[in-house]
């Protein structure tokens, strides 16, 4: 049994072609897939898919990229959202220095209300971080310090690739690691980034139809390639692929709070 806990299905990338991409996610064994959201229209777009391949799992969130767009009615409705039983976790939110430096504030702004939101609510949250880690870990901890549920403020840290510092951060923020295609590029470093995360703190994710993982590097990614993310976290763990697939499931049944 296996979960992709991040996946945009509902992007164009899979228009033509998406029921033969849930098949094979099937035929490997995938049990679930979480749709992180991007943006208004992204969470209207994985319900209609939800609603048709029950095992799709939604979030709602805006996503850093998309914040400086957003407008507060449109935060009102992610609010809104959040509190269906069909909304699973918010997310993706976070930060992202890479493309724009321009709306730095205002992505701070809209992490914190996720973060917010996320312990109002009581649902996991997930985070996208480019080039932002210090200020995301130490935002998330300064909201912790101050929220009157600072335990309900848990969830994925996806995409991750460390370094070290920030392993520890996100370990004592209570936090888990969601790995993918980048922990098996060839010069990526990531394993050794994040060997200090312990196995119950690691969820497997493919973020599809990006980061597509090694030998497949180059053409559109998709959940059943989270196979061999699982078999490259098994081979430098030294562990067998069941096993990996067993404890990285319970990660994610537990995190999100899933019934399968």
């Amino acid at each position: 049994m296996i979960i992709d806990t991040h996946a945009h299905l509902y992007l164009d990338q899979f228009k033509d072609d998406l029921e033969e991409v849930i098949e094979r996610a099937e035929a490997i064994g995938i049990k679930a897939i979480l749709l992180p959201a991007i943006d208004l229209s992204s969470i209207e777009q994985a319900l209609e898919l939800s609603a048709r391949w029950p095992f799709l799992k939604v979030m709602a969130a805006i996503h850093p990229c998309e914040v400086n767009k957003a407008s507060e009615a449109d935060f009102q409705k992610i609010e809104q959202w959040a509190r269906e039983d069909a909304i699973i976790a918010i997310g993706e939110t976070g930060l992202d220095y890479y493309w724009d430096t321009s709306h730095n504030d205002k992505q701070q702004d809209f992490v914190r209300r996720h973060i917010r939101l996320a312990a109002e609510v009581d649902k996991p949250i997930v985070f996208h971080d480019r080039q932002a880690s210090d200020d995301l870990v130490r935002i998330v901890a300064e909201e912790k310090a101050v929220s009157a549920h600072p335990d309900r403020i848990r969830g994925v840290f996806h995409c991750f690739g460390g370094p070290e510092h920030i392993c520890k951060a996100i370990l004592d923020l209570g936090f888990h690691a969601g790995i993918g295609g980048t922990y098996t590029f060839k010069n990526g470093g990531v394993p050794a980034a994040v060997e200090t995360i312990p196995m119950d703190r690691i969820v497997v994710e493919t973020d599809a139809p990006y980061l597509t993982p090694a030998p497949f590097r180059g053409k559109r990614n998709e959940p059943s390639m989270v196979a061999h993310v699982i078999e490259k976290i098994a081979q430098v763990r030294s562990l067998s692929v069941a096993e990996v697939e067993s404890i990285t499931t319970q990660n994610a049944v537990r995190v999100f709070n899933l019934a399968l």
